[in-house]
């Protein structure tokens, strides 16, 4: 039997979110099932749990929407974290305050300690999700599949999201200056060092990450039931990354951006840059594209790539990542179930999933837990 995992969630509480009004639940097991009819909510807990990391969670709702309907319409999430340092107490919560509208900040508190944003959140805990959306990440647009390898990164590298943020938001003031009738020289220099600096940072994390995670494909591929992927990152910094140092990328980068004001001025966004990337993924074992790949074969690959990531953040940081798998089942044969079960058990991470049939999960085994979800009410049907 494997140890007690490093990071879980022993305590959660939600306070008018979503369709609960007031949920308390409690769990030290590492595999926990969330089982029901479709709309019970039980894909709610799982984007509860996903708030406790930075950035707008799974579905990557606006906040207002998050509130129950009905309810004051401010909403709050609260855990207890059995954390390799001790147990933390964090929370964050939304209120609709008049002027703060979709873009109002929650606030996050953490051993009652109020903190100045959910990037705070990155420190205490890791998380690493796959929900029905990403079935078609493969054959869907490169933006999907950047967020995805920036979440993978983000798993090892908590500073990976603030660095996207700053260049982000230094990217819209560069576009806003540029969209002016006589933008200041000066100010889009400035601003343009600032997104060449963040670029670079961005691009080089996303190379290590991606160098860790094909290292735990590899080393996990001949024990693995689901399929191995060789994976790679299609964009401009990065391969300029691959043979300059970084100080040349950023002048280099810094040149672009200059030469480029009249097309993207034009254009109304910055058109290149590392907002613009996408990541390949190509099915080993048939030596196929990822998105050329049936629905099955391409839920196996996620789940493959899923299962190495967290054994590279485990590596890595010493812990391995709470996982989040809504429906996580869908397109697995039996066989498959009981292999993932077996895989995240061996990984000794704590894993949340959801599924219809509670038979689903039917070899979760002494490590689990079973709950019932419907209409808002959760009801343990088995924790051994």
């Amino acid at each position: 039997m494997t140890a007690s995992p490093t990071l879980a969630i022993a305590r959660l509480t939600l306070t008018e979110f979503r369709n609960y009004r007031d949920l308390r639940l409690q769990t030290h097991a590492r595999l926990i099932a969330l089982t029901g009819a479709n709309g019970a909510g039980k894909t709610n807990v799982l984007e509860a749990i996903s708030l406790l990391a930075p950035g707008r969670g799974l579905r990557g709702a606006p906040f207002e929407e998050l509130a129950r309907q009905d309810g004051p319409g401010g909403w709050a999430i609260a855990a207890g974290i059995e954390a390799p340092h001790g147990h933390v107490s964090a929370g964050t919560a939304w209120g609709c305050q008049p002027d703060a509208g979709d873009g109002g900040a929650r606030a996050v508190v953490i051993d009652g300690q109020a903190q100045k944003g959910s990037g705070a959140l990155g420190e205490h805990m890791r998380l690493l999700w796959l929900t029905p959306a990403q079935d078609r990440l493969f054959a869907g647009p490169a933006s999907d599949r950047r967020r995805f390898l920036d979440r993978l990164v983000a798993a090892s590298d908590p500073e990976h999201a603030s660095r996207i943020l700053v260049f982000e938001k230094v990217m819209r003031e560069r576009n806003l200056l540029l969209a002016g009738t006589r933008p200041d020289a000066a100010w889009l220099a400035g601003l343009e060092a600032q997104m060449a600096e963040a670029a670079v940072a961005i691009s080089a994390a996303r190379l290590v990450g991606l160098e860790a995670l094909q290292t735990h494909i590899g080393e996990g591929r001949a024990a693995s039931s689901f399929p191995w992927a060789e994976v790679a990152v299609e964009g401009e910094i990065e391969a300029l990354i691959a043979e300059k140092p970084a100080v040349q990328v950023e002048d280099e980068y810094r040149r672009i951006l200059s030469d480029s004001r009249g097309i993207d001025r034009a254009a109304g966004r910055t058109l290149r840059g590392p907002h613009r990337i996408d990541l390949a993924v190509v099915h080993g074992p048939r030596a196929m594209p990822a998105g050329q790949c049936s629905t099955g074969e391409q839920k196996a690959l996620l789940i493959g790539l899923i299962l190495a990531q967290a054994r590279a953040v485990k590596a890595g940081a010493g812990v391995a990542p709470v996982l989040l798998l809504d429906e996580v089942a869908a397109h697995l044969d039996r066989a498959r179930r009981r292999s993932l079960l077996e895989a995240l058990a061996a990984l000794g991470s704590q894993s949340w999933m959801t599924g219809t049939d509670a038979q689903l999960f039917e070899a979760i085994g002494d490590a689990g837990a079973v709950f019932h979800v419907e209409d808002g009410l959760v009801r343990e049907v088995m924790e051994r």
